[in-house]
This record gives structure tokens, C-alpha cells and sequence, in this order.
């Protein structure tokens, strides 16, 4: 299905996994698409935030929340491990795990009781808390790039899915996919 901006359609890895890529060339594109992403997710959400320190996470986060009406301060996490944003009717609870020095430290806080199905959950450094977060339903991977960054978007399972295509559906002209696939 051709998207926006002429976007091509492609698959990711395994031919079934729905993959957007996105040129963020500011910060300002860099919270236009977390707002896109705020108007897209759905309760029991998991998004895995993938990149570098610096690459935007905690911003894309920002434009998120601003797209689902938060308007007040959205910190980086890296010394709480959680933040909470209670945005009716859900919660957003943002982690940071870079900063643990054993993924079951995740169960000795009993972060695991955030894990509920009326509450979006994002991820930054899931690698260092895995096995004891649940799978993500979608995968952002925020890289620098010659000229400010560039998002890559995969869906895994359902709510991923559907997360994707309201996020592909939501995206501002500005925002032009290098590809786009649907299912």
C-alpha cells in the first residue's frame, strides 16, 4: 500500500514483520513523530525504544506524551527507572534500564506490577532487563544520522500491527517514510 509522501512498500526481516523508516532531520521531526505515535498506541502497548545514548529516545517519549496531552515536564528516567504519566484513560509508565547492573533488579523493585494491560509501557535498554519485561509489540530504533536521525518502525504481533498502521494513518505531511510496508 502506497503511504504519504510516496513511501515504498516493503516487509522487514521476515517478509511478515511490518517495518517503517522515517528521516528525522531536527528535533522538531523527532517529537512530530512521537506525537503521530501518541495519537496510534492502544492499552497493553510494549514499544522496546532502540539507539545510543543520544539518539532521541527520551524525546521521541516527549512528543508522545505533548501528542496525547501531557503537558507538563518529561524527564529522562535514567536515575528513577520509571517515570509514570497518568493520561486518562491510561498510563504511561517510560523505563530506563541503563543504568542496572542485573536484569532481575527489574523484579527486586517490582517494576513487573506496572506490567498491566491499561497502561502503555516504553522501554529504553530492554536488553539489560530481559527476561523480566514482556516481549515489545513494537521496536523503535533511533539512530544518528548524517543529518539528524532516522526512526525504524517494526511491528511484532497484533498490537504492534495495529499500532502501525494508526501511526502510518497519523503521520504529518512533513514526515516522509523511506518505507513503509502494511500486512
Amino acid at each position: 500500500m502506497p503511504v504519504r509522501g510516496g513511501g515504498v512498500v516493503v516487509h522487514g526481516r521476515d517478509d511478515n514483520e511490518p517495518l517503517l523508516e522515517l528521516g528525522l532531520p531536527d528535533e522538531a521531526a523527532t517529537l512530530a513523530l512521537g506525537a503521530a505515535l501518541g495519537g496510534a498506541v492502544v492499552a497493553g502497548l510494549f514499544i522496546y525504544l532502540e539507539g545510543d545514548l543520544g539518539a532521541g529516545k527520551t524525546t521521541l517519549v516527549r512528543g508522545m506524551l505533548r501528542g496525547c496531552g501531557y503537558d507538563g515536564k518529561v524527564k529522562s528516567p535514567t536515575y528513577t527507572i520509571v517515570e509514570l504519566y497518568p493520561i486518562l484513560p491510561l498510563n504511561f509508565y517510560h523505563f530506563d534500564f541503563y543504568r542496572l547492573n542485573q536484569p532481575e533488579e527489574v523484579l527486586d523493585a517490582g517494576l513487573d506490577e506496572c506490567f498491566r494491560g491499561d497502561a502503555v509501557c516504553l522501554f529504553e535498554w530492554p536488553d539489560k532487563a530481559l527476561p523480566h519485561i514482556p516481549a515489545a509489540d513494537l521496536v523503535i530504533e533511533l539512530a544518528l544520522a548524517p543529518v539528524g536521525r532516522c526512526a525504524r518502525v517494526r511491528a511484532i504481533g497484533a498490537r504492534g500491527e495495529v499500532c502501525l498502521k494508526n501511526l502510518i494513518t497519523n503521520l504529518p505531511a512533513g514526515l516522509v517514510p523511506n518505507r513503509a510496508a502494511g500486512s
